[in-house]
């Protein structure tokens, strides 16, 4: 457990560390969308090209992760017809939320997690994969979308961009840079392709970039606004937040447990589940513009909430 209270306290450090920036004035306003343009166009690109390149695609099809992935899929149809039902949003504030549902924080607390919970670090590397290759295209070509033809990622969308701009976002989608790093890693590993040390260096030092530039965006982000304040779409908060670390964690367990895996096999999937919302939605939200407040307060909720659910996993099947 005090490896989990360890990568939690380093999000939280380096999430403190921007928000201090923000106080001291060396970060004002909207200049820390500085940080999130190159977190998601330079840095998280890298990264992913990094992580994928080396990986075993045959991980994609084993038990856990097909749990995992069913149990994410499901909890972001709930959120989708919560959204319908109760707080309508726009497609992309509704995509988004939904990402907070079922997208898992697999790297900064999924590793400590499988270390020292789990066991092994291998049970959280073919979730990265899924949700790098799998899902974060999906997830972006729906952004794509919002965006009308001829405008920035930063500029909002006027209304009917959505339906006139369908090509043109299925273009911008396969020009997408986190979107190609996520294929040509898993294309590079699919065929082992080796690639030189001389060319490796310079990205993985750009990839050891993103995390720490996303967090520090996200704690200049609480500067000048209470998490949670009326008015900000506290319901949709909640309700990601509750699939997220309840939900989702049930859902597992009950997949898991009705597909005959084993005690183990439930007890990580289960434990993966209950993991917290990745900050790189946050990047996402913030580099289109589209429902940063609701992302980053689920994401800062779910960081807190998530730690007591694990525990009690760990408690109840730990073996």
């Amino acid at each position: 457990m005090i490896g989990v209270l360890q990568g939690f306290a380093l999000i939280l450090g380096i999430i403190g560390a921007g928000y201090l920036t923000a106080v001291f004035g060396v970060v004002k306003g909207e200049q820390r969308r500085v940080l999130n343009n190159v977190a998601f166009y330079v840095a998280t690109p890298a990264l992913l090209f990094s992580v994928l390149h080396t990986s075993d695609p045959s991980v994609l099809v084993s038990p856990v992760i097909l749990v995992t992935s069913a149990s994410a899929l499901l909890v972001a149809a709930v959120f989708v017809l919560a959204s319908r039902l109760w707080f309508r949003r726009d497609l992309a504030s509704t995509t988004l939320g939904a990402t907070c549902a079922g997208y898992v924080n697999s790297n900064n607390l999924g590793l400590p997690v499988a270390v020292y919970i789990l066991g092994d670090a291998a049970y959280v590397a073919p979730l990265l994969l899924v949700q790098l290759v799998i899902f974060a295209p999906g997830i972006l070509a729906i952004l794509e979308t919002t965006r009308a033809p001829g405008r920035s990622a930063d500029a909002p969308a006027p209304r009917g961009g959505a339906a006139r701009g369908g090509l043109v976002a299925l273009g911008r989608a396969a020009s997408n840079p986190v979107i190609l790093a996520s294929v040509a890693g898993f294309l590079v590993a699919l065929v082992q392709l080796p690639i030189p040390e001389i060319v490796m260096a310079p990205i993985d030092m750009l990839g050891n970039a993103a995390i720490p530039m996303v967090l520090l965006s996200f704690g200049i982000s609480l500067r000048g606004q209470r998490a949670l304040a009326p008015g900000s779409g506290r319901a949709a908060v909640f309700t990601a937040s509750g699939i997220k670390v309840l939900l989702m964690p049930a859902i597992a367990w009950t997949i898991g447990t009705v597909a005959g895996l084993n005690a183990h096999e439930v007890f990580v999937a289960t434990t993966i589940a209950a993991l917290p919302t990745a900050q790189n939605v946050y990047n996402y939200a913030a580099t289109y513009r589209r429902a940063e407040t609701m992302v980053r307060d689920t994401v800062f909720l779910t960081t807190f909430a998530s730690l007591p659910v694990i525990a009690a996993i760990a408690w109840l099947l730990g073996e």
